[in-house]
């Protein structure tokens, strides 16, 4: 655990002071950040100033909702892809060969070697946003507390979902544009799951498990979860990371690297 601590430290180290050199990209982050959040505020305020309401969802609870959205967004921006978006590339010219020769796990590599800042002004909004949902709805600081572990949960979920994606590089190469369709179904995440018809409530709870990535943490952190998805959430963070774990081993028979 020290020697994994002490390789990430020198990997965002690195990566850090590579970032920083180009400081004005971090402002141009933070205002489309914020024109982001503006516009998904907006696009919520638009079901709601007529007095519409999703199902047993009021203002403050969906504002919560958007907050997890925003969060998520924020922690994809920072690890997840700058990472794993590079994976197809890296099959592409053929510097994989390189991470493969390394003495060291090469999903571990691929997984942590780089950090961006530009996803940290997602991350703040999402915070103000989620205590500014709280305070209206008088929410303690235990609430918070126990949407710890949902949210450690969609961040797993994601992972594993979009490393999975990533490794079909090996077959087809050119898989950019279906990481482009993944983050297009994430955006439904932005909503609570019951504002949507039942058929695509269960495509966007079994298929792809954006239930999990936004409604269920925000369900806990108001006290009206279920068990079952509680537990469902739980699942499916420990089983999908062994899952994208085996099919990138797996993968690894196909790779006959760029020179061969």
């Amino acid at each position: 655990m020290r020697k994994t601590i002490e390789i990430i430290n020198l990997f965002w180290s690195t990566s850090l002071a590579a970032e920083l050199e180009y400081r004005w990209n971090f402002v141009i982050a933070s205002l489309t950040s914020f024109l982001n959040l503006a516009g998904s505020i907006f696009s919520l305020f638009l079901f709601y100033r007529t007095g519409y309401h999703f199902a047993n969802w009021s203002w403050p609870q969906a504002m919560l909702v958007l907050s997890f959205f925003i969060l998520l967004q924020g922690i994809s921006s920072t690890f997840f892809e700058p990472n794993l978006n590079r994976i197809v590339t890296q099959v592409q010219k053929g510097t994989l060969d390189y991470v493969l020769l390394k003495p060291i796990s090469s999903q571990f590599w691929l997984s942590f070697r780089v950090i961006s800042i530009w996803g940290l002004p997602d991350l703040l909004f999402a915070f103000l946003v989620m205590f500014y949902a709280g305070r209206q709805l008088h929410l303690a600081w235990q609430n918070y507390l126990l949407a710890l572990l949902p949210i450690l949960s969609s961040c797993l979920i994601l992972y594993s979902i979009w490393f999975l994606l990533a490794t079909t590089s090996i077959w087809f190469v050119k898989i950019n544009n279906v990481t482009e369709v993944l983050r297009g179904f994430l955006q439904a995440g932005r909503y609570p799951v019951s504002a949507y018809p039942a058929m695509y409530r269960i495509f966007f709870t079994f298929v792809v498990p954006v239930a999990f990535l936004t409604t269920v943490p925000a369900q806990t952190i108001l006290g009206r979860v279920s068990p079952e998805l509680v537990i469902g959430s739980c699942l499916l963070a420990i089983v999908l990371p062994l899952v994208a774990n085996f099919f990138w081993r797996y993968a690894m028979r196909f790779y006959t690297s760029a020179s061969s």
